[in-house]
């Protein structure tokens, strides 16, 4: 494992962001991206991590991944529905790019 393989949450939401403005047309997108992450990633370390979450996309959306079964805590007004929708909005929007 090198050190540029682990992925905390800090950066992971880095990543999202990142990937929201550099999307696959933008010059030098892997650099860009493996420069607004910071730390340690290196290009390839962000082209990796990019390829598993095509992989995952794929997998939720093809059905293989089955969605939690998410219980309900409240109206559909509650907080903690509309963070799923909030959730499963960021998720659609960072769709392949």
């Amino acid at each position: 494992m090198t050190s540029g393989s682990t992925w905390t949450a800090k950066r992971n939401k880095l990543f999202e962001n990142a990937l929201a403005v550099y999307d696959k047309d933008a010059p030098d997108r892997w650099q860009n991206l493996a420069r607004a992450i910071g730390g340690n990633k290196s290009v390839e370390d962000v082209k990796r991590h990019y390829e598993m979450l095509v992989e995952d996309v794929n997998q939720i959306e093809s059905g293989q991944i089955p969605l939690p079964n998410y219980r309900k805590l409240g109206g559909p007004n509650s907080k903690g529905c509309s963070a799923l929708v909030d959730e499963e909005q960021r998720l659609k929007s960072l769709r392949i790019q």
